[in-house]
């Protein structure tokens, strides 16, 4: 992985499906159902959230609690997985679904098998050892990118992980003078840029270190897209980004058929 996305490499999918999936009738987001099925329909990456259970376990879920996005109520820190498979997921539209909460370790062994790339955000309860523990446990390590918000925990995950790929935080010219002195090798690292747009020169200097910018367009950017088309989608594309991080991935996987 470290080679197919590097910028004078560039193999990687141009879409990261926001929470495996939002806004998607009948699939909720943090669920392995839901990124099998944007996955049939779509060359992408999936982010996701690992948060931990009272047992230890490691699942996918975004909230500290579980009331939004199940049929359940409580924190996750204070149930056992066990307590916690008995709940549904609800979709963002409110239907309870049949699907559950899904083990971390199910999601790796099942993008392992199908050579599929999951993108990792760790929630601020779950230490980030444990989680790059799992993805080496489970032999995932070429199937998942590590993400980090800031500079100490880049520096952390590489020295964890010196194999492994970072999204890595480079929302302008500052962050991205301190990434380039950091010591991590730039085929390490995937630039996001954050979810406002950048001067091109921004994306322009990642490429110049051979580094692939994302843009997270899930909110404002998404909005604007749907409102005034999504023709914007490869505007934004042509202006030098590489990847798109959206909560309407079947909007831009049209577009980008076009």
């Amino acid at each position: 992985m470290l080679e197919t996305f590097r910028y004078t490499n560039n193999k990687a999918p141009k879409i990261s499906v926001h929470r495996g999936g939002k806004s998607i009738k009948n699939y909720p987001e943090n669920c392995l159902e839901t990124i099998q099925y944007v996955n049939a329909n779509m060359d992408a990456i999936y982010e996701i959230d690992v948060a931990k259970t009272k047992d230890g376990k490691l699942v996918l879920m975004h909230d500290n609690s579980i009331d939004r996005t199940t049929n359940g109520t409580g924190l996750v820190m204070n149930q056992t997985y066990s307590q916690l498979k008995e709940y549904n997921l609800v979709d963002d539209f409110g239907n309870v679904t049949k699907f559950r909460i899904p083990l971390f370790e199910d999601v790796l062994e099942w993008s392992k098998q199908n050579n599929v790339v999951l993108s990792v955000d760790i929630k601020r309860s779950v230490p980030q050892s444990e989680v790059i523990k799992a993805i080496k446990d489970a032999k995932a390590e070429d199937v998942c990118i590590i993400i980090t918000y800031d500079l100490k925990q880049a520096k952390s995950a590489f020295a964890l992980a010196p194999d492994m790929m970072l999204s890595v935080s480079g929302r302008n010219d500052r962050e991205v003078e301190a990434l380039l002195t950091s010591g991590i090798p730039t085929k390490n690292m995937i630039a996001f840029t954050g979810t406002r747009l950048s001067d091109k020169s921004l994306f322009e200097k990642l490429h110049d270190n051979d580094i692939l910018c994302m843009l997270g367009t899930l909110g404002n950017l998404d909005k604007r897209a749907e409102a005034r088309g999504d023709k914007l989608y490869s505007d934004w594309l042509n202006l030098g980004i590489d990847m798109l991080a959206t909560d309407r991935p079947f909007a831009v996987a049209k577009e980008l058929k076009k």
